[in-house]
């Protein structure tokens, strides 16, 4: 085909979502340029998973996959039904990309690095002859004669067919704004908590491997791995809970309480495990005690809290010192006063309100030729690279779309 009669494709951000795209599109059929507005692309997916990026995670199942997604979920299920977790992992190794799923299902390159999946998609946009243009800032898009006027602040750009996946940014969401789409105001999804609290207290780092959270003024509970930092609480536990109810901890402004149960037991099971091991160890000290799985820092500290000598001989202790020690381990009420920004992921919930795309393309309802994907739709997820699937998928789903237009 000859260079003239290909159509010309224009991507707004060049990051995981804008990239796959372009990697998928039919080099005969179009010219393709990915405009940026950074000096770097691929960023978020430079730093997720600590630098690892973690691709996606091995839940094959698109009835079940989509149980990930606080908003968005009934809108994936058709574009998972057509492209998974399975069919990105498919993708990257025939492009020699190998990949590992880990204990928690999460899905890594074999080289522990991002800087293979990011070399990938380089590679296959200069294969392609694609352009990338960086220190882009997009300000404004024009519909004039059946094509797309971009402009940005140094430059005009003309588009047969527009993509736009240039994340959650306000001045992102402005633009589309300007087009017509209803925008839902976008609040922070994954984050942890900011807590000061006597039980946390300069023990960072200290973990726990199946915690219960429970916000009572929402009625809402997750459990799972939870960490100790030191402004507060992290961990899946803490980002499952703050994803499925961002929006209404936004209207809270990071004030609320919560209950922990660093056990993850129920104080019954709790107070009958101790009593096991004080029939089995009548002459033992409390302090020197390995009762719960636990670290003996936090043991030590939560004996300090329930005010319980360390060398107490534990057949000595009374039995309202056990309900104080249950009670700090399996219902510890604490204040939040506040969030953080997690360190590998900063989604937001909020975007494109979900009614004015069609699914089957991920074309706007309102503007022919104008596609979205990624985090500027109101669609997210909790955190194990569930985020980034939903851009691969809705990516695929456009470049299948227009390639089929020819």
């Amino acid at each position: 085909m000859q260079e003239r009669s290909r159509k010309k494709v224009i991507i707004i951000g060049g990051g995981a979502a804008g990239f796959f795209c372009a990697a998928n599109l039919d080099e005969e059929k179009f010219e393709v340029l990915i405009l940026e507005q950074n000096s770097d692309v691929l960023q978020k997916v430079k730093i997720s998973g600590g630098g690892r990026c973690n691709v996606s995670h091995a839940c094959f199942d698109p009835q079940e996959l989509v149980g990930f997604y606080p908003r968005g979920n009934k809108e994936l299920r058709s574009v998972f039904s057509r492209f998974q977790p399975g069919d990105m992992m498919e993708w990257l190794q025939n492009k020699n990309v190998e990949l590992k799923i880990e204990e928690d299902n999460r899905i890594f390159p074999m080289s522990n690095s991002s800087s293979s999946i990011i070399n990938c998609f380089i590679n296959e946009i200069q294969n392609k002859k694609f352009e990338v243009k960086t220190q882009q800032s997009v300000q404004k898009i024009i519909f004039e004669n059946e094509q797309f006027l971009i402009k940005t602040k140094t430059n005009e750009f003309k588009a047969d067919f527009l993509v736009f996946t240039s994340g959650s940014a306000p001045k992102s969401l402005k633009i589309l704004e300007e087009l017509n789409f209803k925008i839902i105001p976008p609040v922070p999804s994954l984050f942890t908590f900011n807590i000061k609290d006597e039980a946390l207290k300069d023990l960072m780092g200290t973990s726990f491997l199946n915690a219960e959270v429970s916000i009572p003024a929402l009625k809402m509970e997750e459990s799972g791995p939870m960490l100790i930092t030191h402004w507060g609480l992290s961990g899946p536990a803490i980002l499952k809970i703050s994803a499925w109810k961002a929006l209404e901890l936004a209207k809270l402004k990071y004030q609320f309480e919560i209950c922990v149960n660093f056990l993850g037991i129920d104080e019954e099971t709790a107070e009958n495990v101790f009593k096991n091991f004080k029939e089995n160890n009548p002459k033992k000290a409390i302090g020197t005690s390995k009762i719960f799985e636990i670290t003996t820092r936090f043991w030590h500290r939560v004996l300090w809290l329930s005010k319980i000598n360390l060398d107490k001989n534990i057949s000595q202790i009374s039995k309202v010192e056990v309900q104080n020690l249950i009670q700090n381990l399996c219902g510890r009420t604490m204040k939040v006063t506040g969030k953080s920004t997690y360190k590998d992921e900063f989604v937001t919930a909020g975007g494109v309100y979900l009614k004015e795309i069609n699914f089957k393309t991920m074309e706007s309802k309102k503007h022919k030729n104008f596609y979205l994907a990624g985090e500027v739709l109101n669609i997210d997820a909790v955190t194990g690279g569930f985020n980034f699937q939903a851009c691969w998928s809705e990516a695929w789903i456009i470049a299948e779309s227009l390639n089929q237009k020819f």
